[in-house]
């Protein structure tokens, strides 16, 4: 709700072009005048957009147009999808069946939407092998995942071993 919302005497507009309930214009009129047409329909004259020339007004009930007003914000935030960042964690002796599953569960989240960071997990010795080797074993992953996907960050040095992060493909 927006919190400069002006409600009838709350306005300091001299004229006012002023709306209807139904959506009628009923052109500029005087702030008095603008009053007097609310007050007679028994509503409220709210100002909608004051910084035109000369504001737009508003003959409404303010309870009405609340509500209005708070059911088109739920109606944007319903429509807008916030992508989340899942992880998968893999180490380079994970066994073919497991790593499958894995995979199945990449696939689920990019064909959600998500983005999906794969950590290739390295203890001991193994943060010391050869980088090809450590690119191999990621890829064992990559090559079972089904969605298309494309890379949006990829293999980098993590905390803990290799990363890489995955979206889904834009579709064309």
């Amino acid at each position: 709700m927006n919190p400069k919302l002006k409600i009838n005497h709350q306005i300091r507009a001299k004229e006012l072009r002023v709306i209807t309930e139904t959506g009628e214009n009923l052109g500029v009129l005087s702030l008095s005048q603008a009053l007097a047409k609310a007050t007679e329909l028994g509503l409220d004259l709210i100002e909608i957009s004051p910084v035109a020339v000369p504001p737009i007004a508003k003959i409404i009930d303010f309870g009405k147009f609340q509500y209005q007003q708070n059911k088109k914000q739920k109606e944007a935030r319903s429509h807008s999808h916030s992508t989340e960042t899942k992880s998968l964690q893999v180490k380079i002796g994970t066994s073919e069946h497991d790593l499958e599953l894995k995979a199945k569960n990449a696939s689920k989240w990019l064909k959600e939407g998500n983005r999906v960071k794969i950590g290739l997990f390295l203890a001991g010795r193994s943060k010391y092998s050869d980088m090809e080797f450590k690119k191999e074993r990621l890829n064992r992953i990559l090559s079972l995942i089904s969605e298309e996907y494309k890379i949006a960050d990829g293999p980098s040095p993590g905390p803990k071993g290799l990363v890489i992060t995955l979206e889904r493909a834009s579709k064309k």
